[in-house]
């Protein structure tokens, strides 16, 4: 049995929670793990039980990449993205928008809560343009623009859409697939999504699992809590490498938007999202103003 002062806390950040919206961008080893997967519907149910108003964007980067192999659709990747050919953009549409954002759906519904699957391409939910990507030599400092193909990243969100799906008791599940003005569908990196939506509704937090413990220091070290200025020293002297600069720059923005808190956690700790909301100790990195 908790002691009394526990509980009280523990009621308290429950309370406190209660009517606020938390976008989780959910993929990694947390989605292929089917275990984590049904925890993880478990976990948004239960969020939405007490309240919380939860909003899930889902990647699936192995999933379109194991869809691409078997098609023998050759793939490569820039800082990250996954360069997007007509092809690429078709099968990444399939994948993301089909079995996966339904299966999620799914699950959440299975699970005792109520979940709708849709993309950004859905009733114009998110409007993209084409990402326009910088490529700097490390030696010459001479930038050249990259072609990235079909990847884009979030104009503008409809609220309104997402207000009312909330006020209805429904989570939306929402795949990273947006349209542009011109029609064109875009492939959007998960992360920059799950901000982009984040920062539009004013959330109260954003959580982006990922496969590792956090944001860690230059000798390794969980770093618990980071302001944005600490968050983008790290980019900048290179303490930040690889995967986690995008995320790291999803967090900056989301906070600069308006969103109180982002965090970077492990998704395969189990019940990572309740024990940061509601647990003493918090999991991973917040970025906070």
């Amino acid at each position: 049995m908790p002691d009394r002062e526990a509980l009280v806390s523990s009621l308290g950040r429950v309370a406190s929670c209660s009517g606020e919206v938390v976008v989780v961008k959910y993929g990694g080893h947390a989605m292929t793990d089917a275990s984590l997967a049904e925890r993880f519907s478990q976990d948004i149910a239960l969020l939405q039980a007490l309240g919380v108003r939860a909003v899930v964007v889902h990647g699936g980067g192995p999933q379109i990449g194991g869809m691409l192999k078997r098609l023998n659709i050759e793939s490569s990747f820039v800082a990250g993205l996954r360069v997007t050919d007509a092809a690429t953009m078709e099968v990444a549409e399939m994948v993301l928008c089909g079995s996966i954002n339904k299966r999620i759906a799914a699950g959440i519904t299975l699970a005792g809560g109520r979940a709708v699957g849709l993309s950004g391409k859905d009733d114009g939910l998110v409007r993209a343009r084409r990402k326009q990507h910088i490529q700097v030599d490390s030696t010459t400092g001479e930038r050249t623009s990259v072609d990235l193909g079909l990847v884009g990243e979030p104009d503008a969100v409809r609220v309104s859409l997402l207000q009312r799906l909330l006020d209805e008791g429904v989570v939306p599940v929402i795949a990273p697939v947006a349209l542009g003005d011109d029609g064109a569908s875009f492939n959007i990196n998960a992360d920059t999504m799950a901000g982009a939506v984040a920062s539009a509704l004013g959330a109260h937090a954003l959580l982006l699992l990922t496969d590792v413990a956090g944001v860690l220091s230059a000798e390794g070290e969980l770093l618990p809590r980071l302001t944005v200025d600490h968050a983008h020293r790290l980019v900048q002297d290179g303490t930040a490498t690889g995967g986690m600069i995008p995320k790291i720059g999803t967090a900056i923005e989301a906070v600069k938007g308006g969103v109180r808190s982002a965090v970077v956690m492990d998704g395969r700790v189990p019940h990572c999202a309740l024990l940061h909301l509601f647990g003493d100790g918090g999991v991973g990195t917040s970025i906070v103003p």
